[in-house]
C-alpha cells in the first residue's frame, strides 16, 4: 500500500475481489495520521477488518490519488463507534482536475449512541466518468470533543 501523510485541511483499474476497485494498484493513498495498528490499508483492502483510526483526534482526511482517471459508480463506507457516544459528520467529494476543484458527493452527519447505535453504513450510487482523486474528511466529534476518526471500510466500484 503506498501512502503519504499530509497536513489536515480546515473544516482502471480492474476490479478487485467482489468487484471493488484494487485501491493498491490504482492509488496512491494520502491520510492525515493513523494510529499503530490501525493502518488506512485495513479499511481499503478487501479481507481486512480492523479498519483504520487516527493517531490523534479532531478533523482527518483520507485521500485517494489515483494513478489514472477512473470511473466510479458505487462508493460503501462503513464507519464503527463502540465507545464514545458522538455525532460524526463526513464529506465525500471527488475531483476530476488533480484537486484543484472538488465536486461534493455528500455531507453526512450521524449519531454514535454506545451500546445501541454503533454502525453507520452508507452506500452511495453514483455517475463519475473521470475521477483523479476521491477525498473523504471526517468530523469525528462535531461538538468538538476529543474524539478519534475511524474508518471500518471504504470500497469504491
Amino acid at each position: 500500500m503506498r501512502k503519504r501523510f499530509i497536513a489536515p485541511t480546515p473544516e482502471a483499474a480492474r476490479p478487485h475481489g467482489e468487484g471493488w476497485l484494487d485501491i493498491n494498484r490504482t492509488a496512491v493513498v494520502e491520510i492525515t495520521s493513523e494510529e499503530e495498528g490501525f493502518p488506512i490499508e485495513s479499511a481499503l483492502v478487501s479481507g481486512e477488518n480492523r479498519g483504520w483510526r487516527a493517531a490523534v483526534p479532531g478533523s482527518q482526511t483520507v485521500r485517494l490519488v489515483f494513478d489514472k482517471p477512473q470511473q466510479i459508480r458505487r462508493i460503501s463506507l462503513v464507519v464503527e463507534e463502540e465507545q464514545e457516544p458522538r455525532t460524526q459528520e463526513f464529506v465525500l467529494r471527488w475531483s476530476a482536475d488533480g484537486g484543484h476543484l472538488f465536486r461534493e458527493i455528500v455531507r453526512q452527519q450521524w449519531n454514535f449512541s454506545p451500546p445501541q447505535t454503533t454502525r453507520e453504513v452508507e452506500e452511495y450510487q453514483v455517475e463519475i466518468s473521470a475521477a483523479t482523486e476521491l477525498e473523504l474528511v471526517i468530523v469525528p466529534d462535531i461538538n468538538g470533543a476529543t474524539a478519534r476518526a475511524s474508518l471500518k471500510s471504504l470500497r469504491l466500484r
